[in-house]
């Protein structure tokens, strides 16, 4: 393990960021190098800074955060990418591994089992909460999800399933528009689209279906 870990912090929640920097700034092999607020932000800051790990939030405004970690390995292959999630669904978790990540923490984890984890993939070790350790199995040291779970969610666009979660959470078109930096034609084009493929075509059972689906906050 090097003698200080590098960290990026990628989080859209500013209160978020600052409680995880003074905690983290506590513990003499963690040094925070970069904060950021969406995954745009995180490639630049990983180009410019090289951290040893990276701390992603999953549920970000803009740019896909698989997307982005799928980018950043591509220019920092030494870099390793925990994602940190209020979801533990499997579409997230196969998502996260098809990235290669290193780790994947549910936000109920304690300070100190994240503490643990960024040390643990800091010399090179795996890191999962254990409601995501449960749903996989190691096949020539690779993680892989011990089943496939087979749910429509899957024939949805990342952006389409971004706009699902939205509609879960009561925001209304012009406020899916900007809190995802798109225009509300194209929020539009993406909400049409999902509700032809669900065949659901009404908020209400959106929501539930969000919510049955796990992609809706509690």
């Amino acid at each position: 393990m090097p003698e200080h870990i590098s960290l990026l912090l990628a989080d859209d929640h500013a209160l978020v960021r600052g409680t995880l920097i003074h905690r983290l700034q506590q513990e003499s092999d963690l040094a925070v190098v970069a904060s950021v607020s969406n995954a745009d932000e995180a490639i630049t800051e990983s180009i410019r800074t090289r951290p040893d790990v990276i701390l992603m939030d999953i549920d970000m405004p803009g740019l896909c955060c698989f997307d982005a970690v799928g980018i950043i390995k591509s220019r920092c292959p030494e870099t390793r990418t925990i994602f940190l999630s209020a979801f533990h669904n499997d579409r997230y978790i196969e998502r996260a591994l098809a990235v290669r990540a290193w780790g994947y923490l549910i936000k109920n984890e304690s300070e100190e089992s994240l503490i643990q984890a960024i040390r643990n993939v800091g010399k090179g070790l795996t890191y999962f909460s254990s409601e995501v350790q449960q749903r996989l199995f190691f096949e020539q040291g690779h993680p892989r999800l011990a089943s496939v779970c087979v749910s429509r969610v899957s024939i949805l666009s990342d952006r389409e399933t971004e706009v699902l979660r939205y509609i879960a959470r009561g925001l209304s078109q012009k406020q899916m528009a900007e809190t995802m930096k798109l225009s509300e034609h194209t929020v539009h084009r993406h909400s049409t689209s999902l509700m032809k493929k669900l065949d659901i075509h009404n908020r209400v059972e959106l929501s539930r279906f969000a919510i049955r689906e796990g992609l809706a906050e509690a």
